[in-house]
This record gives structure tokens, C-alpha cells and sequence, in this order.
């Protein structure tokens, strides 16, 4: 559909439709009663419209636009991501019966080792004010006969590039449980043939949590980085519905002491 735009004729319309009902304002104290009447129902029509008209506007202002990557940031960061999966629409919302190594996107992956899976995906539209994140993730979990249920989120490339022993990778998550989960997050960098894993459970007393991976504590070989992956591990999920409202990352030097 073309975009309309407004020029110099509809401003001078509106403005002096606008100077129609200031003076329809004003005399209604004192206007006779049948034109009283018509102006009451030409502006119940008008109100109808305009009700619309601001209704739809201030439900698609509040929605964080498709697309966005913004985030509050640590001090110092040097690189920050938020996946596809919370950024822009998948081309599939819902997915029912949800089969291992199923794709959400070009970087989300779910991964479970049900023989008969119960596991139902819907990605929302977020619509709350304080949303930041254009899109929410829905998993609802009935019967569980496996022994582990994760997401898996693909960083990209530039993720890999100037990563240091002295960097922090900070994980942000906003959740929402039906009921009380274990949820832990593990991250997972391959250099040459080595693969470095760093697992931090996330404290989900609040609906928004962090960890942190300090690589200090890793042998990252820097010069061999090729390829970072995070694990969200949902512990015993079995008769659940979990949101994912935002999952973010940030990477950042740790401070000199």
C-alpha cells in the first residue's frame, strides 16, 4: 500500500476543521437547541473516528519497532547482540509437536531428546511498555519423557573477533514462569580443537536476571577463536509455560585491578 503524506491543502482543511469545532465549543452554552443537536452528532461521529485513529496509533507506538538492538549496554562494551528470535518475525509463529534440532530463525535451535514431543513454540509480538525487545518467545510444555530440553543461540561471527582472556560475556534474561524452574545458561567457544564451556545458573527470583562468564578462568586459545554458541537448559520443564520476553549479550573487558 503507498504511504499517503499530507501536504500544504489537508493541513489548511484540518486547521480549519479544527477552528469549527473550537467554535462549536464555545457556543454550546448558548446555541439554539436544534443546532445543538447537529453538532452533538456530527461530533459523536467525528469521535468515533478519531477514537480509532488513536487507538491503533498509540497500541503500534508502544511496540518496539521490528528490528530493534536496543538494549542497555555495560560500561565498556565492545560488542552486543540481540538474536533474530526477539528482533523480527519467524515464518512460522507457532509450531506444535516440536521435533529436536528444529530452527527458530537463522540462529535459535531448539534441542530436546523426547520421544514424543508435547513441546508447542508461538512467537508474540510484544505489546507491553516496557518491552524492549520487538518479539517474545512461548514455549508450553505438557508431558515431558526426556532428559533435556535447550535453546541454542548461534553468535555470530563478529562476536568471535578481538575476544580476549581479560573479556566478560554477560547474558541478560527476561522470564516468565508458570511455575518455579531451574534454568541454567552455558557458554560454549570452540578454538582450534578445544571447545571452552562456562555454565552459570540463572537466579530467576526476578523476571529480569544476568550471569556473567569471566574467560579469565578459561585456556581460550585467542588466536584460534572460531566459533561461540549459548545454551539456555530449562531443568525438568515437564507441565510448564515459560516466556522469554528478552535475551540479550554483551561482551566487555573486565576491570583492571
Amino acid at each position: 500500500m503507498a504511504r499517503r503524506r499530507f501536504g500544504f491543502l489537508d493541513r489548511i482543511i484540518f486547521q480549519r476543521t479544527l477552528l469549527r469545532w473550537t467554535a462549536a465549543a464555545r457556543r454550546a452554552d448558548s446555541a439554539d437547541l436544534a443546532d445543538l443537536r447537529r453538532d452533538r452528532a456530527d461530533a459523536r461521529a467525528l469521535q468515533q473516528k478519531l477514537n480509532e485513529v488513536i487507538f491503533v496509533a498509540e497500541n503500534r507506538l508502544a511496540r518496539p519497532r521490528i528490528g530493534s538492538n536496543s538494549f542497555p549496554l555495560p560500561i565498556g562494551t565492545d560488542w552486543s547482540w540481540r538474536p533474530d528470535l526477539w528482533r523480527g518475525p519467524l515464518p512460522e509463529r507457532g509450531i506444535s509437536g516440536v521435533a529436536s534440532r528444529t530452527p527458530l530463525g537463522d540462529d535459535a535451535t531448539i534441542f530436546h531428546d523426547c520421544k514424543t514431543s508435547e513441546l508447542t513454540i508461538r512467537q508474540l509480538r510484544s505489546q507491553r511498555e516496557e518491552d524492549l525487545a520487538p518479539f517474545a518467545m512461548r514455549l508450553d510444555v505438557f508431558d515431558f519423557d526426556g532428559s533435556f530440553l535447550s535453546l541454542v543461540l548461534d553468535l555470530p561471527e563478529d562476536a568471535c573477533r578481538g575476544l580476549k582472556r581479560r573479556h566478560l560475556i554477560r547474558v541478560d534474561v527476561q522470564a516468565e514462569f508458570e511455575r518455579p524452574i531451574e534454568m541454567f545458561a552455558r557458554l560454549n567457544i570452540r578454538h582450534g580443537p578445544n571447545t571452552e564451556q562456562i555454565v552459570r545458573e540463572l537466579p530467576l527470583e526476578d523476571r529480569e536476571v544476568f550471569v556473567e562468564f569471566d574467560l579469565a578462568y578459561t585456556r581460550l586459545n585467542e588466536k584460534r577463536v572460531e566459533a561461540i554458541w549459548l545454551d539456555l537448559i530449562f531443568d525438568n520443564p515437564m507441565m510448564n509455560q515459560v516466556t522469554l520476553r528478552d535475551v540479550t549479550m554483551a561482551r566487555y573487558p573486565r576491570a583492571e585491578m
